[in-house]
């Protein structure tokens, strides 16, 4: 995973235009949701930890070319730094949440509840290192998190394990930003990316082989998973192109086209709509966040995001 697109590091390229910036973003947000959609496809027939790790070697290789061809092995020592290991720690334990979740719940459903973690960034931001975020910001994280609870739509007996499961993901991948603020900027991206698929990995293998049945996988469902992580290599790519090609301001809404993606991914492969309620409920969340960046923008703070999982 990158490091906060707050404080992206560039790739070396010349700055362009805020169109390509936006272009590369959306085409980030896509390339994540297509490897997502690959992973649930696989949870399908296999457990989800094997689907971790599996994976997991995929995106793995994937990512430490990257490293290779940027030419940063010399900096792979430093992500064992503390706030480096703890933000991979967050990480990872944010996807085992999370690919419960995608294997339980409509991807477009699972993608929007998580899309509340920047909401939870704003809300730890001022509980635990006293920012003041103001009450519009306020009113807008409550709207987002409305919003979530319409996604979600808990019946007489509460909320379901996949949901809650998708929420945990959202507090975790939330507590994985606020630690990872602090990571030393001498760490590059690339590495950080690699170390933590790298946690991922071992620690979906290790789930599963304490918990799973293991199921031999197809020569189909191996082809998926490469595909998975290679997408998600490639949506880390796009994504640390996008704040290089446009400003920060700019770009930084257009995060929010994960929505969109994923409900597009639900309804071409698997035939799911989602309900009227589902739907105001991603557009509530999608909205109440673009309209704290708007603020943030203005304002001239940082641009808090999440980044996929």
């Amino acid at each position: 995973m990158a490091n906060s697109p707050a404080r992206p590091y560039a790739l070396p390229m010349r700055r362009t235009t805020d169109l390509s910036g936006i272009v590369a973003m959306m085409a980030a947000t896509a390339a994540f949701v297509v490897g997502d959609s690959f992973m649930k496809l696989v949870t399908e027939d296999l457990p989800p930890f094997e689907v971790i790790f599996l994976r997991g070697i995929a995106a793995s290789l994937a990512c430490g070319l990257l490293v290779a061809l940027r030419g940063e092995w010399a900096a792979v020592p430093q992500a064992f730094h503390i706030r480096a290991v703890l933000r991979a720690t967050g990480e990872t334990l944010s996807l085992l949440c999370y690919i419960v979740a995608l294997a339980r719940m409509p991807i477009a459903d699972v993608i929007a509840i998580v899309q509340t973690a920047p909401l939870m960034v704003l809300v730890g931001a001022a509980l635990f290192l006293r920012e003041r975020i103001g009450p519009a910001r306020v009113a807008l994280a409550l709207v987002g998190f409305a919003g979530a609870l319409m996604v979600a739509q808990p019946g007489a007996a509460g909320l379901s394990s996949a949901a809650l499961l998708a929420f945990g993901a959202a507090v975790l991948v939330a507590a994985r930003d606020l630690v990872g603020r602090d990571i030393p900027t001498s760490i590059p991206v690339s590495v950080v990316i690699w170390t933590t698929v790298m946690m991922g990995m071992l620690v979906g293998g290790a789930m599963s082989l304490a918990f799973e049945t293991w199921v031999p996988p197809a020569p189909r469902h191996l082809g998926l998973l490469v595909l998975a992580g290679l997408f998600v290599a490639l949506g880390h790519v796009l994504l640390l192109l996008a704040y290089r090609l446009g400003r920060i301001a700019r770009v930084a809404p257009f995060f929010y086209s994960f929505a969109l993606w994923a409900v597009v991914a639900s309804v071409l492969v698997w035939g799911e709509v989602p309900n009227a309620v589902a739907l105001t409920g991603i557009g509530l969340i999608v909205g109440s966040g673009i309209a704290i960046l708007l603020i943030d923008t203005r304002r001239g703070r940082p641009v808090e995001l999440t980044e996929a999982l």
